[in-house]
């Protein structure tokens, strides 16, 4: 819940151009999803999507079953203000992702910059497990890497290299490709992350 009202509250009070996280082109995100060369109507879910434009490229390249989840419905709202009439296109999720309770399976899990925000091991164990069972294809994933910030929006998080973002999903997926990104937000600093890609393998 103390999340919840956090991200509320964020949504409710910062612009996009107030926030760290904001990409104006999600491209290394687009850059590992157009690899993977699934057809259009590929079940695509962006967890923790909030007001991110990646929704906008996937719709503009014709996708067409998108979902975006995330714990706060004023930043999803906010998205389908953006997206007028197309956002009848995609499927709105509000919920926490360790209580996350899916209807179908996915083929691509996108998820730039939630899972650092799972600090507790039951909390990893939770998104493992709902990714596990709910994942038919490919799981792209996004973190601060060892050499970026410890915190983010005032919560502490979990920084992973490629090693151990590897470790972490070792079980049931295997690794495709990992890499650096230096992401640069709207106030000009510079946040280094760790993506990955992995395969589902059981």
């Amino acid at each position: 819940m103390e999340r919840k009202i956090h991200w509320e509250t964020v949504y409710e009070t910062k612009k996009p151009s107030e926030v760290s996280w904001t990409q104006e082109n999600p491209k290394t995100s687009l850059d590992f999803i157009h690899k993977i060369h699934l057809d259009k109507t590929a079940k695509i879910i962006d967890i923790g999507g909030g007001d991110s434009n990646l929704v906008d490229f996937l719709l503009a390249v014709g996708y067409e079953n998108i979902s975006v989840l995330d714990i706060s419905a004023k930043a999803l709202e906010r998205t389908k203000k953006r997206l007028g009439k197309n956002a009848e296109k995609v499927t709105w999720i509000v919920s926490d992702i360790t209580e996350f309770k899916p209807e179908t399976a996915y083929d691509i899990w996108h998820d730039r910059a939630t899972f650092h925000f799972l600090t507790t091991a039951e909390q990893i164990k939770k998104y493992a497990e709902i990714a596990q069972k709910w994942i038919n294809g490919f799981l792209i994933i996004g973190t601060f890497s060892e050499n970026g910030p410890k915190k983010c929006s005032g919560l502490d998080i979990k920084q992973y290299s490629e090693l151990e973002m590897e470790k972490q999903f070792a079980e049931h997926f295997k690794k495709l490709k990992c890499s650096s990104e230096d992401h640069i937000t709207p106030f000009e600093t510079k946040q280094n992350f760790t993506f990955c890609m992995f395969e589902k393998s059981n």
